[in-house]
């Protein structure tokens, strides 16, 4: 009888460290994140999606992604990190996400808040929703003119109402725009005719170079913006890339090519174009070696208090 209830009492307190380690049953993201900061998830109007682009869905491969579950989601999630300092005006890192996706998702495969948190950079992160787990690079309200003025003007609007942030009265600073995949596209409108462009400092395309490349580049020389492109063997954005380099060689246009791995900080501080191949596979580009943080350290902002 000894035995048997030794034998229960281990069953009882696996089942109780089991149930410790499980995430709290109807935690909410916002919930989830507390440690790191302040988590806004909201709906805006000005949000990508719905978009008369996408009002009868989307056709992939002969699959029919339909506008009610997949194009009619206006989630953003905004998050201000621990430590947050106040200074007059708000730096933003955007981040769009690539295809088969959604914003809950993101935050969690790339861990952006954690990686945010870990630079000590003294940047919001914005994640608005894309196609809903769909196969498609459309932006939406995004790709129109003035889309991403309208789209930051609602984000500023929801931090004065909703979050903790003393300051009220502040104003858009810099921006950097980071997309991995499919991201590329709606990065590309806005840098073209998104009604913010003078305030956009950096763009990050993890993996995303597919195409609209002279968009880009046209951003390149008239803000002389920092372009970071990282690209992978087989993720389909290598020969894209390349062909960019030979341009800027030809011209005569400097910039840092190397391996991600061996690529230093001052290596992505100095240089205002910048190219890293890795070895990694295309959904590991983002976070896998903490990618994100590392851009985020050799960036434009400042540092948290």
């Amino acid at each position: 009888m000894r035995n048997t209830g030794r034998e229960h009492m281990r069953t009882l307190l696996l089942f109780l460290i089991g149930c410790a380690a499980l995430p709290a049953r109807g935690e909410s993201l916002p919930q989830r994140y507390a440690d790191y900061g302040e988590l806004i998830v909201t709906q805006l109007t000005s949000a990508p999606f719905p978009h008369p682009k996408r009002a009868e869905g989307h056709k992939y491969q002969g699959q029919l992604y339909s506008a009610q579950e997949h194009y009619s989601d206006k989630t953003v999630a905004i998050f201000i990190p621990k430590g947050f300092r106040e200074t007059g005006q708000v730096d933003f890192v955007v981040h769009f996400h690539g295809w088969k996706n959604n914003v809950e998702g993101v935050l969690k495969q790339y861990r952006l808040i954690e990686q945010l948190s870990e630079s000590g950079r003294n940047a919001v992160l914005v994640v608005p929703q894309g196609p809903l787990n769909a196969p498609d690079s459309f932006g939406g309200k995004l790709e129109d003119a003035d889309g991403f003025k309208r789209f930051m003007a609602d984000v500023a609007e929801t931090l004065r109402q909703k979050s903790a942030l003393k300051k009220k009265d502040f104003a858009l600073g810099q921006i950097v725009l980071a997309g991995h995949s499919g991201g590329y596209e709606v990065i590309s409108a806005i840098v073209d005719h998104g009604g913010l462009t003078e305030l956009v400092r950096e763009v990050w395309l993890f993996d995303a170079l597919y195409a609209q490349t002279d968009k880009f580049l046209a951003w390149v020389d008239r803000h002389l913006g920092r372009f970071i492109d990282i690209y992978t063997e087989h993720g389909g954005t290598k020969a894209e890339t390349e062909q960019l380099m030979a341009k800027l060689k030809q011209r005569g246009t400097a910039f840092f090519a190397g391996k991600e791995g061996e690529a230093k900080p001052v290596d992505l501080q100095t240089n205002k174009l910048v190219f890293l191949y890795t070895d990694l596979p295309h959904n590991d580009v983002v976070h896998q070696r903490q990618e994100f943080r590392e851009f985020l350290k050799t960036s434009c902002f400042g540092k948290l208090e």
